[in-house]
């Protein structure tokens, strides 16, 4: 069976918020989630910092100003009140299902500027074939010192290509960076599909779209700006498609992507009654 990749974003993509969002930032008694991220901003602009490193610091920073110590637990604690879109709880198996009735493996993969040790808490974090998000070291006590990988907007291409290649180990560069035929690599970029909601994931859409695969914007039918954003993203060509973040069945998002599924199908076939 020909390979499939749904590559999604998190936050705002899968989860209405920010995962910081759902007890973290209130624990360390910042009660409006907007002067958190003004804090990160300011820092960032101050001394010319990457955005993710910035806030993976300002949280640990902000804890250890209330006395508090961040350990993967607590992370997984805040992963299991993260809200999920509707109809998530039951798309990767009806998905899953259908791309095999035309003879397609679909293999679901996030890649997010959030943090793994949170995703990995979530009811969904099992369907996916791997998780790629920003994750801290921690030390002998389990309590994050340090960052041990940052993802942002233009670092999220490397692992579309790590998924192109095959090659998903993070410490694996030299076969990521030798030359691979592309007959040979387990997923093509025209059996990619990009789940995203906003300007952070435009490299990665352009990435896809421009080597012949497909790209979704998906918005928060609660926030006119979410759809806005989303129609942007449709009128400068970095996506083909926009739809709700409703994942039900018979979804307009559903909808859109089995029709993806239909033409990567029939390309399938044609191409092997080619010879």
């Amino acid at each position: 069976m020909d390979k499939v990749a749904f590559i999604y974003d998190f936050d705002k993509t899968l989860s209405p918020k920010d995962m910081q969002e759902y007890g973290f930032i209130e624990d360390l008694k910042i009660f409006n989630p907007n002067d958190f991220w003004k804090k990160v901003d300011e820092m960032a602009k101050e001394h010319q910092m990457d955005r993710i490193l910035t806030y993976m610091y300002v949280m640990l920073d902000e804890a250890r100003k209330q006395g508090k110590t961040i350990s993967k637990h607590h992370f997984h604690d805040y992963g299991r009140n993260v809200e999920l879109f509707e109809g998530l709880l039951g798309w990767f198996d009806r998905i899953n299902s259908i791309g095999f009735s035309m003879g397609l493996d679909i293999e679901h993969i996030i890649v997010s500027s959030g943090l793994k040790s949170m995703i990995d808490a979530t009811p969904i974090a099992h369907y996916f074939k791997k998780i790629y998000a920003c994750e801290f070291v921690y030390n002998k006590d389990n309590e994050a010192i340090w960052p041990a990988l940052a993802i942002n907007y233009t670092t999220k291409t490397q692992f579309i290509y790590r998924i192109n290649k095959g090659v998903l180990d993070l410490t694996d560069d030299v076969s990521l960076n030798s030359k691979t035929p592309h007959e040979i690599r387990p997923v093509r970029f025209d059996h990619m599909i990009y789940f995203g909601d906003g300007l952070t994931d435009v490299p990665s859409m352009k990435l896809i779209t421009g080597n012949g695969g497909w790209a979704i914007a998906v918005y928060n039918e609660l926030s006119e700006k979410s759809k806005d954003v989303a129609s942007q993203l449709v009128t400068d060509r970095r996506v083909q498609y926009m739809a709700p973040a409703n994942y039900s069945k018979d979804s307009k998002l559903e909808q859109i992507v089995v029709l993806m599924l239909r033409h990567m199908s029939s390309s399938d076939a044609l191409r092997k009654a080619k010879g």
